[in-house]
């Protein structure tokens, strides 16, 4: 059996006519961590949209551990484990920070709900003091750890996180990256769209350079954060 999560064969994303993302094809092996590195409009966050399925016009193909995801709704692609926490956060304001977690676990069945929503809130312990505050009254940062948290009742195979440190504070980027090294450490695999790319490549196994909606480079995350031309491809240069 392939230790492959997520395999992208040749997947093109479109909004109307305009092709966003071109022809992009990688692979996620379980357990690793790859981060989607460019500048802005580059395409990484419609690439994240076309793997979790709610972007409808794509074509190529998308295999999630060896199952093809073509024409699977994404609130299946979510109750098999493909989790998306999407640029913006998205939380639902008006309930409060427990309620919002628990509606992560919308699409699981069995399992100890109450555990593991105390697992979630232990994640961040600025939730669990907040666990009965409306989401809406929550600052950027609080509400980028309650999109993560509400994400982990799913029990993600593959996490999708889209820009989280965008707009937040040192700190506040810090806490959510010590968490993001926990979920690494506990085997979840992660695909990591970030603007910051120093951040990105620091808490990743491999990176994907993309600009103009095609991938520039593959290599080891490792191998980019000494490679001075790096800094020419994430700012469009």
């Amino acid at each position: 059996m392939s230790d492959k999560v997520l395999s992208v064969d040749k997947l093109s994303a479109y909004y109307g006519n305009l092709c966003a993302v071109r022809d992009v094809s990688f692979d996620v092996a379980k357990g690793e961590t790859v981060c989607v590195i460019g500048p802005n409009g580059a395409g990484k966050t419609t690439l994240l949209k076309a793997i979790s399925g709610t972007l409808a016009k794509t074509t190529g193909a998308v295999h999630y551990q060896g199952e093809s995801m073509n024409g699977v709704a994404p609130e299946k692609r979510v109750a098999r484990g493909l989790i998306h926490v999407p640029e913006g956060r998205q939380v639902f304001t008006s309930m409060t920070v427990e309620e919002n977690i628990e509606m992560g676990a919308y699409s699981r069945r069995g399992g100890d709900l109450r555990a593991d929503i105390e697992r979630a809130l232990k994640l961040f312990p600025r939730l669990m003091e907040r666990r009965k505050q409306l989401a809406g009254t929550l600052s950027g940062g609080e509400q980028q750890m309650l999109a993560m948290a509400r994400a982990v009742m799913g029990r993600p195979e593959l996490l999708m996180l889209d820009e989280p440190s965008m707009g937040l504070a040192p700190l506040v980027v810090a806490e959510i990256y010590k968490q993001v090294q926990a979920l690494r450490e506990q085997g979840v695999t992660i695909l990591l769209v970030e603007q910051n790319a120093k951040i990105a490549l620091k808490n990743s196994d491999r990176a994907l350079v993309i600009a103009s909606g095609e991938i520039r480079q593959h290599a080891k995350s490792a191998d980019l954060l000494k490679d001075g031309s790096i800094a020419g491809l994430v700012l469009g240069h």
